[in-house]
Protein backbone atom coordinates (compact mmCIF):
# COMPACT_ATOMS: atom_id res chain seq x y z
CA UNK A 1 0.00 0.00 0.00
CA UNK A 2 1.25 3.40 -1.10
CA UNK A 3 -0.04 6.41 1.06
CA UNK A 4 -1.60 9.09 -0.85
CA UNK A 5 -1.71 7.49 -4.09
CA UNK A 6 -4.65 6.60 -5.98
CA UNK A 7 -5.14 3.15 -6.29
CA UNK A 8 -8.18 2.84 -7.97
CA UNK A 9 -11.11 4.64 -9.89
CA UNK A 10 -12.96 7.33 -8.10
CA UNK A 11 -16.86 6.36 -7.87
CA UNK A 12 -19.50 5.13 -5.66
CA UNK A 13 -19.10 1.69 -4.63
CA UNK A 14 -21.41 -0.17 -2.50
CA UNK A 15 -22.82 1.21 0.67
CA UNK A 16 -21.78 -2.19 2.33
CA UNK A 17 -18.15 -2.01 1.29
CA UNK A 18 -16.64 -2.79 4.99
CA UNK A 19 -19.57 -5.27 5.28
CA UNK A 20 -19.25 -7.21 2.11
CA UNK A 21 -15.74 -7.59 2.45
CA UNK A 22 -16.01 -10.10 5.45
CA UNK A 23 -17.72 -12.66 3.44
CA UNK A 24 -14.60 -15.22 4.68
CA UNK A 25 -14.99 -14.16 8.03
CA UNK A 26 -18.66 -13.96 9.21
CA UNK A 27 -19.03 -17.69 10.78
CA UNK A 28 -15.67 -16.50 12.88
CA UNK A 29 -17.49 -13.91 14.25
CA UNK A 30 -20.07 -14.88 14.69
CA UNK A 31 -18.70 -17.28 16.98
CA UNK A 32 -17.09 -14.57 19.03
CA UNK A 33 -20.35 -12.82 19.16
CA UNK A 34 -21.97 -16.09 21.05
CA UNK A 35 -19.40 -15.81 23.38
CA UNK A 36 -19.38 -11.90 24.17
CA UNK A 37 -20.59 -11.32 27.74
CA UNK A 38 -23.69 -9.13 27.68
CA UNK A 39 -23.44 -8.35 31.24
CA UNK A 40 -19.96 -6.54 31.04
CA UNK A 41 -15.52 19.73 -8.01
CA UNK A 42 -12.48 18.07 -6.56
CA UNK A 43 -9.09 19.94 -6.26
CA UNK A 44 -5.63 18.50 -7.05
CA UNK A 45 -3.61 17.49 -4.06
CA UNK A 46 -1.78 19.96 -2.12
CA UNK A 47 1.96 19.03 -1.27
CA UNK A 48 3.14 19.82 1.94
CA UNK A 49 6.16 22.08 2.04
CA UNK A 50 9.48 20.94 4.10
CA UNK A 51 9.62 24.44 6.25
CA UNK A 52 6.33 25.17 7.78
CA UNK A 53 3.93 28.07 7.19
CA UNK A 54 4.60 30.61 9.40
CA UNK A 55 1.38 32.32 10.10
CA UNK A 56 -2.20 30.09 10.38
CA UNK A 57 -3.96 30.76 6.73
CA UNK A 58 -5.97 28.63 5.11
CA UNK A 59 -5.09 27.59 1.43
CA UNK A 60 -8.94 27.73 0.52
CA UNK A 61 -11.87 30.32 1.81
CA UNK A 62 -13.56 29.38 4.63
CA UNK A 63 -15.90 26.60 3.97
CA UNK A 64 -13.25 25.13 0.86
CA UNK A 65 -11.64 21.99 0.38
CA UNK A 66 -8.76 20.69 -0.10
CA UNK A 67 -6.61 17.31 -0.33
CA UNK A 68 -3.04 17.76 1.33
CA UNK A 69 -0.12 15.31 1.37
CA UNK A 70 1.09 15.22 5.18
CA UNK A 71 4.26 14.21 5.60
CA UNK A 72 4.33 11.36 8.33
CA UNK A 73 6.72 8.36 9.61
CA UNK A 74 4.78 6.17 6.93
CA UNK A 75 5.46 8.25 4.41
CA UNK A 76 3.08 11.24 2.73
CA UNK A 77 -0.36 10.84 4.13
CA UNK A 78 -3.60 11.54 1.50
CA UNK A 79 -5.97 14.01 3.75
CA UNK A 80 -9.03 15.12 2.51
CA UNK A 81 -10.11 18.33 3.97
CA UNK A 82 -13.23 20.44 4.15
CA UNK A 83 -12.57 23.65 6.29
CA UNK A 84 -14.73 24.70 8.82
CA UNK A 85 -17.70 27.02 7.53
CA UNK A 86 -16.54 30.58 9.19
CA UNK A 87 -12.90 29.93 9.51
CA UNK A 88 -12.91 28.11 12.83
CA UNK A 89 -10.94 26.16 14.87
CA UNK A 90 -12.34 23.16 15.27
CA UNK A 91 -12.19 19.80 13.77
CA UNK A 92 -14.06 16.72 13.03
CA UNK A 93 -11.63 13.61 12.51
CA UNK A 94 -13.84 11.15 10.44
CA UNK A 95 -12.02 7.47 10.34
CA UNK A 96 -12.45 4.88 7.65
CA UNK A 97 -13.38 1.49 7.85
CA UNK A 98 -11.54 -2.18 7.94
CA UNK A 99 -11.31 -1.66 3.77
CA UNK A 100 -9.73 1.87 3.84
CA UNK A 101 -8.91 2.81 0.07
CA UNK A 102 -5.96 4.24 -0.69
CA UNK A 103 -7.69 7.27 -3.06
CA UNK A 104 -10.63 8.80 -0.63
CA UNK A 105 -12.05 8.35 2.68
CA UNK A 106 -15.13 6.59 2.65
CA UNK A 107 -16.81 9.31 4.37
CA UNK A 108 -16.78 11.34 1.02
CA UNK A 109 -17.37 7.89 -1.15
CA UNK A 110 -20.20 5.95 -0.18
CA UNK A 111 -21.53 8.54 1.51
CA UNK A 112 -21.48 12.45 1.71
CA UNK A 113 -20.16 13.71 4.72
CA UNK A 114 -18.94 17.00 3.75
CA UNK A 115 -21.92 17.79 2.54
CA UNK A 116 -24.07 16.88 5.66
CA UNK A 117 -21.54 19.46 7.36
CA UNK A 118 -21.21 22.17 4.97
CA UNK A 119 -22.46 24.99 6.76
CA UNK A 120 -21.13 24.22 10.10
CA UNK A 121 -17.74 25.89 11.85
CA UNK A 122 -16.54 22.98 11.85
CA UNK A 123 -13.25 21.41 9.60
CA UNK A 124 -13.67 17.68 8.43
CA UNK A 125 -10.70 15.68 8.07
CA UNK A 126 -10.88 12.83 6.46
CA UNK A 127 -7.61 10.87 6.53
CA UNK A 128 -6.98 8.52 3.61
CA UNK A 129 -5.81 4.64 3.68
CA UNK A 130 -5.08 2.49 6.73
CA UNK A 131 -6.64 -0.88 5.69
CA UNK A 132 -7.12 -2.98 8.27
CA UNK A 133 -4.86 -0.89 11.10
CA UNK A 134 -7.26 -0.17 13.16
CA UNK A 135 -5.31 2.95 13.34
CA UNK A 136 -2.90 1.70 15.56
CA UNK A 137 0.58 2.49 15.89
CA UNK A 138 2.07 -1.23 15.07
CA UNK A 139 5.09 -3.25 16.55
CA UNK A 140 6.28 -3.91 13.09
CA UNK A 141 5.55 -4.70 9.50
CA UNK A 142 2.96 -6.81 8.46
CA UNK A 143 4.88 -9.84 7.61
CA UNK A 144 2.22 -11.75 5.31
CA UNK A 145 1.50 -9.12 2.54
CA UNK A 146 5.22 -7.62 2.09
CA UNK A 147 4.28 -4.32 3.91
CA UNK A 148 7.40 -1.99 3.77
CA UNK A 149 7.28 0.02 6.85
CA UNK A 150 5.10 0.11 9.96
CA UNK A 151 1.95 1.22 10.72
CA UNK A 152 2.02 4.22 12.82
CA UNK A 153 -1.16 5.88 12.99
CA UNK A 154 -1.66 6.99 15.85
CA UNK A 155 1.59 8.97 16.28
CA UNK A 156 0.36 9.96 13.00
CA UNK A 157 -3.64 11.20 13.79
CA UNK A 158 -2.12 12.37 17.22
CA UNK A 159 1.14 14.14 16.51
CA UNK A 160 1.73 14.84 12.96
CA UNK A 161 -1.31 15.26 11.80
CA UNK A 162 -2.61 17.74 14.10
CA UNK A 163 0.77 19.72 14.36
CA UNK A 164 0.62 20.15 10.04
CA UNK A 165 -2.98 21.50 10.36
CA UNK A 166 -1.74 23.78 13.16
CA UNK A 167 -0.34 25.38 10.32
CA UNK A 168 -3.55 26.38 9.01
CA UNK A 169 -5.35 27.65 12.18
CA UNK A 170 -6.97 24.57 13.20
CA UNK A 171 -6.37 24.08 16.47
CA UNK A 172 -4.32 21.09 18.53
CA UNK A 173 -6.64 21.10 21.41
CA UNK A 174 -10.16 21.13 20.03
CA UNK A 175 -11.26 18.02 18.26
CA UNK A 176 -13.87 15.64 17.75
CA UNK A 177 -13.56 12.15 16.52
CA UNK A 178 -15.67 9.78 15.24
CA UNK A 179 -15.36 6.06 13.51
CA UNK A 180 -17.31 3.23 12.65
CA UNK A 181 -16.96 -0.92 12.14
CA UNK A 182 -12.88 -0.77 12.55
CA UNK A 183 -12.69 2.63 13.75
CA UNK A 184 -15.30 2.77 15.91
CA UNK A 185 -12.89 1.37 19.09
CA UNK A 186 -9.93 3.54 17.51
CA UNK A 187 -11.96 6.74 18.01
CA UNK A 188 -12.53 5.71 21.56
CA UNK A 189 -8.80 4.89 21.94
CA UNK A 190 -7.70 8.04 20.51
CA UNK A 191 -9.52 10.40 22.50
CA UNK A 192 -9.05 8.15 26.08
CA UNK A 193 -5.39 8.62 25.65
CA UNK A 194 -5.07 11.87 24.12
CA UNK A 195 -7.33 13.35 25.97
CA UNK A 196 -5.60 17.12 25.52
CA UNK A 197 -6.47 16.82 22.06
CA UNK A 198 -9.75 15.17 21.72
CA UNK A 199 -13.29 16.76 23.29
CA UNK A 200 -15.58 14.09 21.98
CA UNK A 201 -15.93 10.74 20.34
CA UNK A 202 -18.33 8.89 18.71
CA UNK A 203 -18.44 4.81 17.51
CA UNK A 204 -21.19 3.51 15.07
CA UNK A 205 -21.32 -0.38 15.16
CA UNK A 206 -17.52 -0.35 16.54
CA UNK A 207 -16.02 -3.85 18.36
CA UNK A 208 -15.84 -2.68 21.46
CA UNK A 209 -14.73 -5.82 23.63
CA UNK A 210 -11.32 -7.45 22.30
CA UNK A 211 -11.33 -9.83 24.76
CA UNK A 212 -14.24 -12.10 24.05
CA UNK A 213 -13.52 -15.24 24.14
CA UNK A 214 -12.99 -15.75 20.28
CA UNK A 215 -12.74 -11.89 19.46
CA UNK A 216 -8.73 -12.34 18.64
CA UNK A 217 -9.31 -14.89 15.65
CA UNK A 218 -12.31 -13.18 14.50
CA UNK A 219 -10.26 -10.25 14.66
CA UNK A 220 -7.58 -12.15 12.81
CA UNK A 221 -9.79 -13.22 10.15
CA UNK A 222 -11.03 -10.32 8.96
CA UNK A 223 -7.32 -8.61 8.80
CA UNK A 224 -6.53 -11.27 6.58
CA UNK A 225 -9.39 -11.01 4.32
CA UNK A 226 -9.24 -7.46 4.05
CA UNK A 227 -5.29 -7.38 2.70
CA UNK A 228 -3.58 -10.12 3.89
CA UNK A 229 -2.51 -7.94 7.15
CA UNK A 230 -1.33 -9.78 10.43
CA UNK A 231 -2.95 -9.07 13.47
CA UNK A 232 0.03 -10.53 15.64
CA UNK A 233 2.00 -7.87 13.87
CA UNK A 234 -0.07 -5.32 15.26
CA UNK A 235 0.34 -6.06 18.72
CA UNK A 236 1.14 -9.96 20.28
CA UNK A 237 -1.48 -11.92 22.12
CA UNK A 238 -2.72 -10.49 25.08
CA UNK A 239 -0.04 -8.35 25.67
CA UNK A 240 0.07 -4.69 27.37
CA UNK A 241 -0.36 -3.19 23.66
CA UNK A 242 -3.37 -5.80 22.71
CA UNK A 243 -4.85 -4.95 25.99
CA UNK A 244 -4.26 -0.85 25.61
CA UNK A 245 -6.69 -1.38 22.48
CA UNK A 246 -9.56 -2.92 24.29
CA UNK A 247 -12.14 -0.29 25.09
CA UNK A 248 -12.92 -2.56 28.15
CA UNK A 249 -10.09 -2.16 29.48
CA UNK A 250 -9.34 1.55 28.92
CA UNK A 251 -13.08 2.55 29.21
CA UNK A 252 -11.90 4.25 32.86
CA UNK A 253 -9.51 6.99 31.16
CA UNK A 254 -13.06 7.87 29.21
CA UNK A 255 -14.86 9.68 32.18
CA UNK A 256 -15.54 13.38 32.03
CA UNK A 257 -15.11 12.85 28.38
CA UNK A 258 -19.11 13.14 25.58
CA UNK A 259 -19.57 10.15 24.14
CA UNK A 260 -21.81 9.10 21.41
CA UNK A 261 -22.27 5.02 21.01
CA UNK A 262 -24.74 3.47 18.39
CA UNK A 263 -25.39 -0.13 17.09
CA UNK A 264 -28.29 -1.24 14.69
CA UNK A 265 -29.06 -4.86 15.31
CA UNK A 266 -28.68 -6.93 12.27
CA UNK A 267 -32.17 -6.65 11.50
CA UNK A 268 -32.95 -5.16 7.74
CA UNK A 269 -33.62 -1.58 7.66
CA UNK A 270 -35.47 0.68 5.86
CA UNK A 271 -31.33 0.97 3.73
CA UNK A 272 -31.62 -2.97 2.99
CA UNK A 273 -32.99 -4.06 -0.53
CA UNK A 274 -31.32 -6.56 -1.98
CA UNK A 275 -32.40 -7.26 -5.69
CA UNK A 276 -30.46 -9.83 -6.60
CA UNK A 277 -28.49 -13.27 -4.79
CA UNK A 278 -25.40 -11.27 -4.43
CA UNK A 279 -27.15 -8.46 -2.70
CA UNK A 280 -28.83 -11.58 -0.46
CA UNK A 281 -26.03 -12.84 0.44
CA UNK A 282 -23.83 -9.66 1.27
CA UNK A 283 -27.06 -8.06 3.06
CA UNK A 284 -27.14 -11.65 4.93
CA UNK A 285 -23.08 -10.96 5.84
CA UNK A 286 -24.34 -6.91 7.01
CA UNK A 287 -26.61 -8.58 9.43
CA UNK A 288 -24.18 -10.89 10.56
CA UNK A 289 -21.88 -8.51 11.25
CA UNK A 290 -23.83 -5.99 13.17
CA UNK A 291 -25.62 -8.23 15.07
CA UNK A 292 -21.88 -8.47 16.61
CA UNK A 293 -21.38 -4.62 16.71
CA UNK A 294 -24.39 -4.60 18.92
CA UNK A 295 -23.78 -7.16 21.13
CA UNK A 296 -20.37 -5.92 21.48
CA UNK A 297 -21.59 -1.96 21.82
CA UNK A 298 -24.59 -3.51 24.52
CA UNK A 299 -21.62 -4.81 26.71
CA UNK A 300 -19.20 -1.77 26.45
CA UNK A 301 -22.52 0.15 27.59
CA UNK A 302 -22.53 -2.37 30.64
CA UNK A 303 -18.80 -1.74 31.13
CA UNK A 304 -19.23 2.16 31.29
CA UNK A 305 -22.22 1.79 33.37
CA UNK A 306 -20.89 -0.14 35.96
CA UNK A 307 -18.32 2.99 36.24
CA UNK A 308 -20.60 5.38 36.35
CA UNK A 309 -19.48 6.72 33.03
CA UNK A 310 -22.13 8.41 31.21
CA UNK A 311 -22.34 8.47 26.90
CA UNK A 312 -25.80 9.20 24.76
CA UNK A 313 -26.82 5.41 23.46
CA UNK A 314 -28.32 4.72 19.97
CA UNK A 315 -29.28 1.10 19.21
CA UNK A 316 -31.56 1.45 16.32
CA UNK A 317 -34.83 -0.97 16.23
CA UNK A 318 -33.50 -2.04 12.92
CA UNK A 319 -30.26 -1.87 10.94
CA UNK A 320 -27.40 -3.89 9.27
CA UNK A 321 -23.84 -3.05 8.98
CA UNK A 322 -23.41 -0.56 6.04
CA UNK A 323 -22.88 3.46 4.93
CA UNK A 324 -26.66 4.89 4.90
CA UNK A 325 -26.72 4.25 8.15
CA UNK A 326 -23.62 5.54 9.98
CA UNK A 327 -24.07 8.65 7.89
CA UNK A 328 -27.66 8.75 9.99
CA UNK A 329 -25.83 8.18 13.13
CA UNK A 330 -22.86 10.65 12.44
CA UNK A 331 -26.27 13.04 11.94
CA UNK A 332 -27.49 12.25 15.42
CA UNK A 333 -24.21 12.80 16.89
CA UNK A 334 -23.93 16.14 14.93
CA UNK A 335 -25.37 18.48 17.89
CA UNK A 336 -23.09 16.94 20.74
CA UNK A 337 -20.22 17.43 18.41
CA UNK A 338 -20.94 20.82 17.64
CA UNK A 339 -21.27 21.48 21.37
CA UNK A 340 -18.08 19.94 22.78
CA UNK A 341 -16.11 21.91 20.31
CA UNK A 342 -18.32 25.35 20.93
CA UNK A 343 -18.74 25.71 17.09
CA UNK A 344 -22.42 25.88 16.98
Amino acid sequence: MRFGRSAAPEGVQSGRRNAHGWRSRVLALSAAALALPIAAGVAAPTVALAAPISAPVHRTPAGGYDELMVPSSMGPIKVQVQWARSGGNAALLLLDGLRARDDKNAWTVDVNAPAQWANDNVTLVMPVGGQSSWYADWTQPSNLNGQKFTYKWETFLTKELPDFLANYGVARDNYAVAGLSMSGPAALRLAAFHRNQFKYAASFSGPLNWNAPGMREAIRVMMLDAGHYNVDAMAAPWSPQWLRSDPMVFAPQLRGLPMFISSANGIPGPYDHPNSAVGVFNTGNAMGIEAISFISSKSFQSRLNSLNIPATYDFPAAGTHSWQYWIDELGKARPGILAALNAG
